[in-house]
């Protein structure tokens, strides 16, 4: 497969910059085998079932994007230089890895200062990365960089406006609870907790996982062969429990629908010999078309970039011509795009709604 196969052509004025207000209020297209359908994020009940189960991704976004200055002493006196920082990932030395802007003009030992209580030191470089010691970890860590630090928006939102506080809220889960995200996992961002009581009321069921969602997702696919591409890697876990829950959902016969492809790349990882078990670690999962799906029966996504790794995901699903024609579908209906836009419901097969 080539990379052309996943290409299209998207009008900018369809890049969402802002979610929708509620977030209940966004566009759902459901997708139920060939049939399409224009609903609302508020309509997603009366698609599901009682018995189905949804897993969500309960990673939590860091404020991971920082700007500080680092001082310097020069012929003509101290001088000091811009310096913008976005966390990556801690490293098991306890040192942070970041993309650093400018990483040329920093020297190992020097130190940023990012506010009165947040600085760090430049300890190394690798892969074109700075490594960060910050002067401080656990609680205080979190307080500092949530004073100082602002939340990392994609690219194609960043290019248009600069995050604001608004973002800390609306580009964050109702049910995140573990740190350590660069990005969110967005279709999950349509949830608030009266849809997710409405849906406990009708049997649906929810099962929680975690997986840091990294910078790397943003990556674009450089190469023509796609079997020719490098996954990024993103650490995830799924619990025992979740495991159980999941695997319960399936000897019942209820349907396993995943919040997003971080989840569905998750519960894949975790079941590739057949069968979902506990699973911790590094996944590097890259799914295209001809996937065996062993967990999944359905996704909850929002729509993606062309030519992305998302987009053989979702292909892979769903299959090529199908996601095609979802796609010209969505574009044609001025549906919104990306983190903030609006969602889709993709169910394979011929189903009917419950």
């Amino acid at each position: 497969m080539k990379l052309s196969d996943f290409d299209f052509d998207l009008p900018e004025a369809l890049i969402a910059t802002r979610p929708a207000v509620p977030r209940t209020s966004a566009r759902l297209l459901v997708a139920d085998g060939a049939a399409l359908h224009d609903k609302v994020v508020t309509d997603l009940p009366d698609w599901l079932r009682a018995g189905d189960r949804l897993v969500l991704n309960d990673t939590r976004v860091i404020p991971a994007r920082l700007t500080g200055a680092r001082h310097r002493d020069s012929a003509q006196g101290p001088v000091q230089a811009r310096i913008e920082v976005t966390l990556l990932e801690p490293r098991s030395d306890g040192a942070w890895a970041a993309l650093i802007k400018p990483l040329k003009k920093l020297k190992i030992g020097e130190e940023v200062i990012f506010s009165p209580d947040l600085r760090a030191t430049l300890i190394g470089t690798a892969d074109g990365q700075g490594h960060l010691q910050f002067n401080c970890a656990g609680d205080d860590f979190d307080a500092a960089l949530n004073a100082a630090g602002a939340m990392p928006l994609p690219p194609y939102i960043a290019a248009k406006r600069p995050a604001d506080a608004q973002d800390l809220t609306d580009y964050q889960t109702v049910f995140a609870r573990t740190l350590g995200a660069v990005a969110a996992p967005t279709a999950s961002l349509h949830f608030d907790d009266g849809l997710l009581q409405h849906l406990a009321d009708k049997g649906v069921t929810f099962t929680h996982v975690t997986l840091h969602v990294g910078a790397g997702t943003f990556l674009p696919v450089k190469v023509d062969d796609i079997a020719d591409h490098k996954m990024h890697s993103e650490w995830g876990q799924v619990s025992a429990q979740a495991a159980a829950e999941i695997a319960a959902t399936k000897a019942a016969g209820g349907r396993v629908i995943p919040v997003g492809t971080t989840a569905l790349r998750l519960i894949e990882t975790a079941a590739r010999d057949g069968v979902i078990k506990p699973w911790e670690g590094d996944t590097d999962i890259f799914i295209t078309p001809g996937f065996s799906f062993n967990v999944a029966d359905a996704l909850m996504t929002n729509f993606h970039l062309p030519k992305s790794t998302l987009m053989m995901l979702v292909a892979a699903l769903m299959g090529q011509e199908a996601i095609k024609t979802l796609y010209a579908h969505a574009i044609a209906s001025n549906y919104r795009f990306f983190s903030y836009g609006d969602a889709s419901l993709l169910i394979p097969g011929a189903r009917k709604p419950a």
